[in-house]
Formats: structure tokens, sequence, C-alpha cells
């Protein structure tokens, strides 16, 4: 399989300051646009993805990981995509950066493309509430 960049304009780049996953996900409020099914399957590709955010891993492979049924992963990647987290293309993969897209960049491919839905985020919540041991 040859990985080609879908969004060129979006290659993710380590972020400043130090974390392993950007805080701007927190910090500009991505994390509320996602259900906790979307954000595990965002976790699991900022994992497996290659320095410019592409990855490949087949939907049953996926769907077995994380233990997503076919629609459920079909789901959180249409809340990815419509979050702007993410482009899809079959099998083809590319966390995108946080950034938003310049003027100049290309319109989105159709399945990249927002959808303007917003998932649910009371259990994500919580468990960042408890992990964070109630602190903000």
């Amino acid at each position: 399989m040859q990985k080609r960049l879908l969004l060129p304009s979006r290659v993710r780049r380590v972020p400043r300051q130090f974390s392993w996953i950007d805080q701007r996900l927190v910090r500009d409020h991505h994390i509320e646009r996602c259900d906790t099914k979307a954000l595990a399957l965002y976790l699991f590709l900022l994992t497996v993805a290659d320095a410019r955010g592409l990855s490949y891993y087949a939907d049953g492979s996926v769907g077995r990981l994380l233990s997503l049924s076919t629609q459920q992963l079909a789901a959180a990647r249409e809340a990815l995509i419509g979050a702007g987290l993410i482009a899809y293309e079959a099998p083809l993969y590319q966390v995108l950066a946080l950034d938003p897209p310049s003027c100049s960049s290309p319109a989105l491919p159709a399945k990249a493309r927002p959808s303007h839905a917003q998932g649910e985020l009371k259990a994500l919540h919580e468990v960042l509430r408890q992990a964070l041991g109630d602190r903000p």
C-alpha cells in the first residue's frame, strides 16, 4: 500500500508544548465535538499514525482492537471527520493538524467535510473528571 496525504495542507506536526497529545484538543474544545467511541478511535489513530499522521488499519482490526461494531466504528469515524480531526479514504486515515486550514488550502474531500454533528460527552467528562481528581 502506498500512502499519500489526503489533505497536505493539514499535516499534523508535533506540538510545541510538552505533551504526547496536543493540548489544544482540550483547550480549543475539539474534544467536546466527539463522543467516547470517536475519541477512542482518535487516540488509536494518533498512536498508530506515522510522522505525517497517516495509517491504514483495516476496519476489522480497528473494530476488534477498540471493541467497536462495524456501525459504531463508522459512526466514530464520521464524528471525527465532522469535527475536522481526521480525513479518511478507505483504507487510509490521516490525523489532521488542529490548526484551522489556511485560506489557500483546497476544499476538503467529500468524506472529510464537516457534518457539524456533535457527540455526547457526559461519559468522557466523567472519566476525565475522575482521572484528574476533580481538578478543573
